[in-house]
């Protein structure tokens, strides 16, 4: 993916902008190697199966719980385990993974994407919106 931005470094508070979202997706940073976005899936939804062959992801839990699936294909997805608050989510390029909320509030995590994968200022305020857009 080709990157024109020209974002410029600096201090985030990231735990605060990740809990007052509340869009399913939206891109906060965007460098010529990383991204950030933020993301709340509702109690009983789920990030989606994905996979993404060039580039690793992190997810990082803020508030919720969630099971984590991966594997080597969508026919392969094995339980992983469960993800809290402070839990780190490491996805390698190249590995099938979906997230599924399956706590009592919403799921608020932020995702770090190297290199980035989504648009420059991406805003996708349902999992049907990102779903038209992938």
């Amino acid at each position: 993916m080709e990157n024109n931005t020209t974002a410029k470094g600096g201090v985030v508070a990231i735990e605060k902008a990740t809990l007052y979202n509340n869009f399913f997706r939206r891109e906060m940073w965007t460098g010529k190697h990383l991204q950030i976005t933020v993301m709340a899936i509702p109690v009983g939804g789920e990030v989606g199966e994905e996979i993404h062959e060039d580039l690793d992801q992190m997810l990082v839990v803020e508030q919720g719980a969630a099971s984590v699936f991966m594997g080597t294909s969508k026919e392969d997805l094995s339980f992983v385990g469960e993800a809290t608050e402070g839990c780190a989510v490491l996805v390698p390029a190249g590995t099938y993974h979906n997230l599924l909320n399956d706590g009592r509030m919403p799921l608020k995590m932020f995702s770090v994407y190297a290199p980035p994968k989504h648009p420059l200022g991406t805003l996708q305020r349902t999992k049907a919106d990102a779903d038209k857009g992938e």
